[in-house]
């Protein structure tokens, strides 16, 4: 991560690495956390649960994110547990987040989950429908809306790099030309893109947040 933010031009500080935990049990994602990395993540809120109860008493106890689809009959007992959520994909999602938080009594952090590939079997919203679904959430009184998430479409094989760095690059301006004109209740500040396998591509590209699982856990008996 340090080396990419140095060809860059980029401070390694500006970029936060998120440790996904769905591979492993919540005593080696302790682990994690005592090695100094205090942003983890799962994929799945049935998942992020029990590790985050299990590693709420740690001492400072981590960041939950959640990056996966988050149903709505789920949000109750997700929401409480988590900093940011990396995948706000509908305006149905927005509307039941905004209503939990506010009985919660707490704001909710997401970011808008863009489908770059443009795949229909993908989650996250087309390029073209993220400026309304902005619009939508300035109006939310407790949804604070911090950023945009994407994949890269070819995580793997010959060209997949390359590919991953023009996408990356045009989630990067997408963010770049709604930033302007957001409403004033709409930050855009974060990038979540990059995984194990094209972390690097995307922070060529100016992401904030990388979500590194596998990379972290290559050879660790879960």
């Amino acid at each position: 991560m340090a080396d990419a933010c140095r060809r860059a031009g980029r401070q390694p500080g500006d970029v936060t690495l998120v440790g996904v935990t769905k591979y492993v049990s919540a005593d080696l994602a302790a682990r994690l956390v005592e090695a100094g990395c205090h942003d983890l993540a799962e994929s799945r809120p049935q998942a992020l649960w029990p590790k985050a109860e299990a590693l709420a008493t740690l001492g400072p106890a981590p960041r939950w994110h959640l990056v996966g689809h988050l149903q709505r009959n789920k949000i109750r007992r997700t929401l409480p547990l988590v900093t940011l959520l990396h995948s706000l994909d509908s305006r149905r999602l927005l509307e039941a987040l905004d209503a939990e938080a506010g009985i919660a009594g707490r704001p909710c952090g997401v970011l808008v989950e863009v489908n770059l590939a443009g795949d229909p079997e993908r989650t996250g919203l087309p390029e073209a429908d993220v400026a309304q679904l902005l619009e939508v959430a300035a109006a939310c009184r407790h949804v604070r809306v911090r950023g945009l998430m994407g994949m890269a479409s070819v995580p793997k094989g010959p060209g997949a790099s390359s590919s991953a760095r023009r996408e990356f690059a045009r989630l990067r301006e997408l963010r770049d030309r709604l930033r302007p004109g957001s409403p004033p209740a709409v930050s855009l500040e974060e990038l979540s893109m990059g995984m194990s396998d094209d972390f690097e591509e995307a922070i060529l590209e100016g992401a904030t947040l990388v979500r590194v699982g596998s990379a972290l856990w290559e050879g660790v008996a879960s």
